[in-house]
């Protein structure tokens, strides 16, 4: 029976296990947006989403429970001052699993782990590039 089992084991030793659910969260934090396999992106998103909760209060108590985990202190920056502030005022649900198709070798399930604003951010940016660029233009026709 498999009552009360806690996690996906992902068919790994448990430092295995724990190293690359590590990485794979550093990776997350760092590009916003990992590819992998649907259960290994279940496994971090449970990991990452708590360590987001974490990092929306910050103090020195919090950065050391994510630097645990987290090793990379410029990445662990990035989670305090623009990560965790930018979901502050929302109660969870910071990631989505987007679904790809599946991988040519093996025909493993392969998904997209993103944060959520991700999308409209990146709108954003574009939209700021473009206005940038029209703005010398009319200058120039003056």
């Amino acid at each position: 029976m498999k009552h009360r089992i806690g996690y996906n084991r992902l068919n790994r030793k448990a430092g295995h296990r724990r190293a690359m659910l590590r990485n794979m969260a550093i990776s997350l934090f760092q590009f916003e947006r990992i590819k992998t396999t649907k259960p290994k992106a279940k496994e971090v998103r449970r990991r990452a989403e708590k360590m987001i909760t974490k990092a929306k209060v910050d103090s020195v108590h919090n950065r050391r429970i994510i630097a645990k985990d987290i090793h990379d202190k410029a990445v662990l920056a990035k989670l305090f001052t623009e990560i965790g502030p930018r979901y502050a005022n929302r109660p969870g649900g910071y990631t989505r699993i987007v679904k790809i198709g599946s991988r040519k070798g093996d025909g493993a399930e392969m998904v997209l782990l993103e944060l959520v604003d991700r999308v409209a951010r990146e709108r954003k940016r574009r939209e700021k590039k473009e206005s940038a660029q029209e703005k010398p233009a009319d200058d120039e026709s003056a």
